[in-house]
């Protein structure tokens, strides 16, 4: 039997984060191997297992897989997560995509100036009401079901429910004007590995802090 995936990153939520949140929806356990020093990453690039010299980087089926967005299809297609033909599987990748840019402004913000912080928390917001999240309202209204794509759990699904819960630590009533995204965020977290994930003392990581943001500086090098 094949152990446990091995996950290897920092101790927070970065690029790993949709990582960790895809494995515990689809029910699989994890492991994980902390990047906590400069040296700790450059023992794995010298070890020959980053193929890019880059994590995230999970062990699993005899893999050693990186690249964020090849580990996270993987994931979906193995746990059927990812629609059940090519038309649900587009349609599923183009709903993650969107998601990935909105949560891909919230995990650089702490990452930039003091200065600019407010002004990019600002713009944050207006893309999220704006531009993300009415195209997931509209796609719950227009087929009237509970998942965005083919009636099931799907990628898209897990992805939205961080993306919605992100921006909500930005922002807590962000979801006001989005009934059907209120309800789907109380549907979705109630799946029980779902609610399991969102538990206190699970491998779900807090939002990234100052303390946080010196230590990736330190390891990276930025």
């Amino acid at each position: 039997m094949a152990g446990k995936p091995k996950l290897h990153y920092t101790k927070g939520r970065g690029k790993m984060e949709s990582i960790r949140w895809l494995l515990a929806a689809a029910g699989v356990e994890f492991e994980e191997e902390f990047i906590e020093t400069k040296e700790d990453l450059e023992k794995l690039r010298n070890d020959g297992v980053l193929l890019f010299q880059q994590v995230p980087m999970v062990e699993m089926d005899g893999m050693k897989m990186v690249q964020t967005r090849a580990i996270l299809s993987y994931i979906a297609a193995k746990y059927n997560l990812y629609g059940k033909d090519l038309k649900e599987r587009a349609w599923i990748d183009m709903y993650v995509e969107g998601t990935t840019d909105l949560m891909g402004m919230i995990m650089y913000l702490p990452f930039q100036p003091a200065d600019t912080k407010e002004k990019n928390l600002a713009l944050i917001i207006e893309r999220a009401t704006t531009r993300y999240f009415p195209v997931y309202e509209k796609a719950l209204k227009d087929h009237g079901q509970n998942y965005l794509v083919g009636n099931k759990l799907s990628w898209a699904d897990v992805h939205l429910l961080e993306a919605i819960l992100m921006v909500e630590e930005c922002k807590p009533d962000v979801l006001s004007a989005f009934p059907l995204l209120q309800a789907f965020k109380g549907r979705i977290s109630n799946i029980p590995t779902i609610k399991k994930f969102l538990q206190p003392g699970s491998q779900r990581k807090p939002p990234t802090d100052e303390k946080f943001v010196a230590v990736v500086r330190k390891i990276f090098n930025i």
